[in-house]
């Protein structure tokens, strides 16, 4: 785990080095809608107001900057619109960054542009952070499980209230997925497990729509494996796949020093013994935190891997 600390120290520490920008807003046309009509459940304190850093000169990846929000206590969502042809289906996106920041553009927009130019419509969910969901931390050399789920929360909230919401955003309320990288492929595997009720008491109309995603897309997917080495899944997913878990697409690096391959490697299986579709695409080499950016690792296809995916399982057409 000490690869683990030092890696997000690189990537998301050291923010002087960068320029900061107070409040991040999407391109234009686009909003960011609150998910939360009133007070936020099981809200936490945060030191400091939600900023937005980018990394400009250092940790470029692929070579250019990126840029990821931190202390974000008030999540929303960001409906992007197929820019052409409309195929119906829709994908809620959680960004990674350890559940510590969100990796807002690299892992987020860029990934909206993509999904959008593909007839898709993309739901891009600025979620709470840090301590929402399992984390590392340093001071005891541990991973620790917080007391409420507040990232699930968010995603199962946004899942209902994209539902709600479908007919009016022109979007199949059954061809409805999420994809996620790192923290955010743990944010789909939870939300592709943990279907059968709300983490929160209801609010409205959009808490008595179902929040079982159609498909999940975990990209180099963390917080899974109990330890490296073995097959042991997190308690907290292995004792809620069924058979009614989601049809999944993994994809994972073996030389990731961030999300071990064992992460990937578990839930495969644990999907494989609950009778779940999977297709699992691992390489040798690719590294950890590369979103869309095209660079010589072959594992930067992806897109075009999840694209047939979709088509195979009849989410979108040919």
């Amino acid at each position: 785990m000490n690869a683990l600390i030092f890696t997000v120290l690189a990537l998301f520490g050291f923010s002087h080095l960068s320029a900061q920008q107070p409040v991040w807003q999407p391109s234009p046309g686009h909003t960011q809608i609150p998910i939360w009509p009133g007070a936020v459940p099981d809200a936490q304190p945060v030191t400091g107001p939600e900023t937005a850093i980018t990394r400009e000169k250092d940790h470029l990846v692929a070579g250019k900057p990126w840029t990821y929000l931190e202390r974000v206590s008030l999540p929303t969502m960001t409906v992007y619109s197929p820019t052409g042809k409309n195929t119906g289906a829709a994908v809620v996106v959680f960004p990674g960054g350890g559940y510590e920041v969100l990796a807002i553009d690299l892992e987020g927009t860029e990934v909206c542009d993509w999904l959008t130019s593909k007839g898709i419509t993309c739901v891009l969910l600025k979620y709470r952070v840090p301590f929402s969901g399992p984390h590392w931390e340093e001071k005891c050399n541990c991973q620790v499980i917080p007391k409420a789920p507040l990232a699930l929360q968010d995603a199962q909230r946004t899942i209902g209230l994209v539902r709600l919401h479908a007919a009016e955003w022109h979007i199949d309320p059954h061809k409805l997925g999420v994809l996620g990288f790192s923290a955010g492929g743990h944010l789909v595997a939870a939300t592709s497990v943990h279907f059968d009720k709300r983490l929160y008491s209801e609010i409205d109309a959009a808490d008595k729509q179902s929040c079982r995603p159609d498909f999940a897309v975990a990209l180099y997917p963390g917080h899974l494996a109990v330890k490296e080495g073995s097959l042991a899944l997190n308690p907290d997913i292995a004792t809620h796949i069924t058979a009614q878990t989601p049809p999944t697409f993994l994809l994972q690096n073996e030389n990731d020093n961030v999300d071990s391959i064992w992460d990937s490697l578990t839930y495969y299986v644990g999907l494989k013994k609950a009778g779940v579709p999977v297709e699992f695409h691992s390489y040798a080499e690719g590294g950890h935190a590369f979103g869309l950016r095209r660079t010589k690792d072959p594992a930067t296809a992806w897109p075009q891997l999840v694209e047939t995916w979709l088509k195979t399982i009849g989410m979108i057409s040919e």
